[in-house]
């Protein structure tokens, strides 16, 4: 059996081609995700990270779409244990714990702040260094795995990751990462070399940023967004698409809301390559 696919396949809700990404919305996290879910949405990614993200405003968005028929497995609910320094006061576990403790506290605290018994994916939010692996990520790695076999979570993954950390977690890991989450520039060719790993390892690349971290790249793909009918944003999310990424937005606006879902059309190679190389260009 597949070490990613949990036992239970009842629980297994249907990857979706993009996710709602809900960090920094502060007390708007709720509307904003009840939105979101109204115009479409079923991926939506958060982290139990109060500095950045409002957890609790995400579940209780995700409560009222069951309450209102909406079935848990029809969303595809994404999570992440984040390291003390990369909390605020507000940190969700026993600080003086060890690291096993501290992310099975924090996986509680979501299931929590979530109002659901599981977890589709969850997501170490970046190694505790900026190189290599330390004692503590295995640590950490391990008990995510120990959550995946008790069916808790269905996969694991891991962000804001450089090619040196993701080679070292997928040679050691028993449970291979499901996802790799990073931010996207199209002056790294839009993370090419981690891409390519993720798609000989049957990993899939969930790209964050992807036009906050590349607004030159909307001036340079007018001519395309003007054949297809469509805006500058939806062009680059395609495009994301097309070279195999699963992208996020966090757009607070329902028209784009709209605009991002409405991606009907497909870009030729040729276009994709000249996304693809547009930094370069």
């Amino acid at each position: 059996m597949n070490a990613n696919k949990c036992v239970n396949t009842n629980k297994t809700s249907t990857i979706p081609k993009i996710l709602y990404g809900t960090a920094w919305k502060e007390d708007a996290t709720e509307d904003l995700v009840s939105t979101a879910i109204k115009m479409g949405f079923q991926g939506i990614d958060t982290a139990n990270q109060r500095r950045h993200y409002n957890e609790a405003g995400v579940g209780n968005a995700i409560s009222q779409a069951i309450k209102n028929g909406m079935k848990r497995k029809e969303l595809f609910i994404q999570t992440k244990y984040t390291y003390p320094n990369g909390q605020d006061h507000r940190i969700p576990y026993d600080l003086h714990a060890n690291y096993k403790t501290q992310v099975r506290q924090s996986f509680q605290s979501s299931l929590e702040h979530l109002q659901v018994e599981y977890i589709d994916s969850y997501v170490l939010h970046g190694p505790s260094a900026h190189f290599g692996l330390t004692e503590g990520d295995w640590e950490v790695w391990k008990e995510m795995e120990a959550i995946h076999k008790e069916g808790k979570t269905m996969h694991l993954g891991v962000s804001n990751v450089n090619i040196e950390q993701l080679r070292l977690l997928y040679e050691g890991a028993k449970v291979k990462p499901t996802f790799v989450q990073n931010r996207c520039f199209a002056q790294q060719g839009w993370d090419r070399e981690i891409r390519e790993f993720c798609r000989e390892n049957k990993i899939t690349y969930q790209g964050f940023s992807l036009l906050t971290a590349n607004p030159f790249v909307l001036n340079q793909i007018k001519h395309l967004a003007e054949k297809y009918k469509k805006t500058p944003a939806q062009v680059v999310l395609k495009f994301s698409m097309q070279i195999g990424m699963l992208p996020l937005t966090g757009t607070t606006s329902e028209k784009h809301m709209k605009e991002d879902l409405a991606l009907d059309f497909s870009l030729e190679e040729k276009e994709i390559e000249f996304i693809e190389n547009i930094a370069i260009n």
